[in-house]
């Protein structure tokens, strides 16, 4: 059975019916407090629960949103119905987000590359309306905080989806401007070896990750060549 199948099959007793306050309250107390409970189950509900509130953040709800969700996720079309109560349950409102942000990063604490993917995905929802609203922002860097990342990694996390930060090289790579030169060269050889395909597949990410991740790829690439033109890098 498809993790999607274990996830509707377990939803199916805890939402039928119930308020948001089910879905924080039950579904968290199932999932994050059963230490026994499938790890690919907790991940996947807690991520469907933290992308609807995530859609939640800007206080309008759209179903372009609930679309990438399913895209990135590629979502199979007879789990749909099921993932989707989910989605729009926990997009009723944002409050407990963090408990969902926090379990997500209890279970890949020793691998933050996934975190990130996690968060790309965060933003791919917060811009399908093409801008990031304050408080969009400000879920995605509470998140970006539960997760471990520290406000440079953030920033260049959001400067891989959101201009004019596109264009500042320093901030797609995460570094300052005063950082060394072997700093630089060591920062883009991580980003490149967490963001190649074949990392994301080790990794186990859905398929669709891997687009992400290459056009994140993209930007790392064009920015480490700014810089090293501009330093004169060997």
């Amino acid at each position: 059975m498809s993790v999607w199948g274990k996830v509707s099959g377990a939803a199916a007793g805890l939402f039928v019916g119930g308020p948001v306050g089910a879905l924080v309250g039950a579904l968290a107390g199932h999932f994050i407090l059963d230490r026994n409970a499938d790890p690919g189950v907790t991940f996947t509900i807690a991520v469907v629960a933290l992308a609807g509130k995530m859609a939640k953040a800007d206080g309008v709800a759209t179903e372009q949103e609930f679309e990438i969700f399913r895209q990135v996720f590629a979502v199979p079309a007879e789990e749909e119905a099921n993932v989707r109560r989910v989605f729009n349950l926990a997009r009723q409102d944002i409050a407990g987000f963090e408990h969902y942000a926090g379990q997500i990063a209890s279970l890949f604490r020793d691998n933050p590359a996934v975190l990130e993917d996690v968060l790309d995905t965060l933003f791919e929802i917060a811009k399908s309306d093409g801008v990031l609203h304050p408080c969009e922002a400000q879920f995605l860097e509470r998140v970006a905080e539960i997760f471990g990342f520290a406000p440079n990694e953030y920033r260049r996390i959001r400067a891989s989806h959101f201009a004019p930060e596109l264009t500042d090289p320093y901030v797609i790579l995460g570094v300052s401007y005063a950082a060394g030169d072997e700093e630089i060269r060591h920062t883009y050889r991580r980003l490149v070896r967490e963001n190649h395909p074949d990392s994301l597949i080790a990794r186990g990410v859905p398929p669709e990750f891997i687009k992400l991740a290459t056009d994140k790829l993209a930007a790392i690439n064009g920015a480490y060549e700014k810089i090293r033109d501009e330093r004169g890098i060997a």
